[in-house]
């Protein structure tokens, strides 16, 4: 592969300075309407040692505007990020619709390193470069444009390079040693490649010899990547998909109730369990405590946990979760509620506000109601197309994997409720004055959207109940019986992790 490449191709300093111009103003002016646009660029520099990728960085920086652009260089893993599943780092770094990101090393400078070295078999790195490929997926089917540039040096222009940079004091012995294992190297990047090179996210392989003509061709790469996508974006709609917005949303997400017809799940749960308020009070006290001892356990083996509150509109989940939180001291916790995306938010994708909650180690995250909203509420309300919430059950389950493999702790409670007693909750917090800001317009009129909801939770709950996640279904009629049952089940899971 690398071969192919090796043409020993450069540009004089006459060819550079006569080109170089209207590709800076190209660049430039295509950087200025990438800031209307809802879509992010991530810019992935890899490449051999010495072949320039910090210089084709700084390059880059300079020719596009410095307002739209973030750099961010993965190099040593800090203690915060050890911490957090692997990805946590490259998604908190994760460009805006509308910005460009470029990043200095990536997802795949870990896996390439470690099968190098021999810490990794052939079987563990086609699984890691598997889970890159989904992850360029997801990144692509949201909208984004990854242009990954691969900078390739070969052996003897390798040793060149690194003798040019140890005159100036800028070699290290770590570049001498991956030097030593130059065809290992080769083989295991054209591996990598070859595995991920997908025509959403293909691979431009850059001959990097010569400084000008690196640059040069980096920066054509990027202009004619942004320019194809822009106009895309430009491109009328075919005959058919002309509908306005709103008829669009009308067509977008109409889920069969059907389902609910049949039987759901949701049928199987017992909601005439019970507890009487003498047993309530001594299960409550019984479960807490034990829970209060295994929090501050896992916090001495640096274990975390996620918790996941999820359920019918006055089903409990706030009275639910402070009887979890109860138990466990403050400096372990944090409570994050979720509402409708901000600003902010709503440039990313739909994870990234997910991600970067993600606690500590030894540390729990409470997620007062999650990603599922992205299968439930978006789908229901036709917030999110068909296609757009279909794949997200296989990305929230690769979410929760790589949660579960980092040994954080994932829990995931249903709070069920039947409707009538849902409208009887209703009903006393209209009647009650401290309670009335809990029942909204919103409240009633998903009321009525009760069989399209139940569909929605079916296949949640059948789709993205995993071994390593499952959701745990919680009879929540009576909320004596669901809080001991959400804490018995938290205190007997987190057991078992320990």
């Amino acid at each position: 592969m690398f071969e192919t490449v090796e043409l020993g191709r450069k540009l004089t300093k006459e060819q550079y300075a006569a080109a170089l111009p209207q590709l800076r103003a190209d660049l430039l002016a295509t950087h200025f309407a990438l800031r209307e646009q809802k879509f992010p660029v991530i810019v992935i520099i890899s490449g051999a040692d010495a072949a320039g990728k910090g210089e084709v960085v700084h390059r880059l920086n300079e020719w596009l505007d410095p307002r739209g652009v973030e750099t961010h260089a993965f190099w040593q893993v800090s203690e915060e990020e050890r911490e957090r599943p692997p990805y946590w780092r490259f998604w908190r770094a994760m460009p805006g619709r509308g910005r460009i990101g470029i990043f200095f090393g990536s997802w795949y400078s870990e896996a390439i390193v470690r099968r190098v070295y021999g810490e990794s078999k052939g079987s563990a790195f086609d699984t890691a470069l598997d889970r890159v490929a989904a992850f360029e997926k997801m990144l692509v089917d949201d909208g984004a444009l990854l242009v990954k540039i691969w900078l390739h040096l070969g052996r003897k222009e390798q040793k060149k390079a690194l003798e040019k940079l140890e005159e100036n004091g800028r070699v290290s012995p770590l570049d001498w040693k991956h030097y030593g294992l130059y065809a290992k190297f080769i083989k295991v990047t054209e591996r990598a490649i070859r595995h991920t090179d997908a025509s959403v996210a293909p691979w431009h392989i850059v001959e990097a010899t010569d400084r000008r003509y690196r640059e040069f061709t980096v920066g054509q790469i990027l202009l004619d990547a942004l320019q194809q996508r822009l106009r895309l974006a430009a491109a009328p709609a075919v005959s058919g998909d002309a509908a306005p917005a709103a008829e669009m949303k009308k067509r977008v997400a109409k889920p069969s109730t059907r389902r609910a017809a049949a039987g759901t799940v949701l049928s199987r749960v017992d909601l005439t369990q019970k507890l009487s308020e003498a047993e309530y009070r001594e299960q409550l006290a019984k479960w807490q405590t034990k829970l209060a001892r295994l929090a501050w356990a896992a916090h001495r083996k640096q274990r975390s946990m996620v918790l996941v509150f999820e359920g019918w509109d006055a089903a409990g989940k706030g009275s639910a979760i402070r009887r979890v939180t109860q138990a466990l001291d403050p400096r372990l916790y944090r409570i994050v509620g979720i509402a409708a995306p901000t600003d902010e938010e709503r440039s990313q994708h739909y994870l990234w506000r997910f991600w970067r909650h993600l606690p500590r180690a030894g540390f729990s995250t409470i997620f007062d109601r999650s990603w599922y909203g992205r299968v439930l509420v978006e789908r229901v309300e036709g917030f999110a197309p068909e296609a757009d919430w279909s794949r997200a059950y296989h990305e929230i389950n690769d979410f929760e994997e790589q949660l579960t493999d980092h040994g954080i702790v994932v829990l995931k409670f249903w709070l069920q409720i039947s409707p009538a007693e849902q409208l009887r909750r209703f009903k006393e917090r209209e009647a009650i004055p401290y309670k009335q800001h809990k029942i909204t317009a919103e409240d009633w009129r998903n009321r009525q959207k009760w069989s399209a909801y139940e569909a929605a939770v079916h296949d949640m709950i059948t789709r993205c109940s995993t071994e390593y996640a499952p959701w745990t279904l919680v009879a929540g009629n009576d909320k004596k019986f669901a809080r001991v049952q959400i804490l018995r089940t938290v205190v007997q899971r987190l057991e078992a992790a320990l």
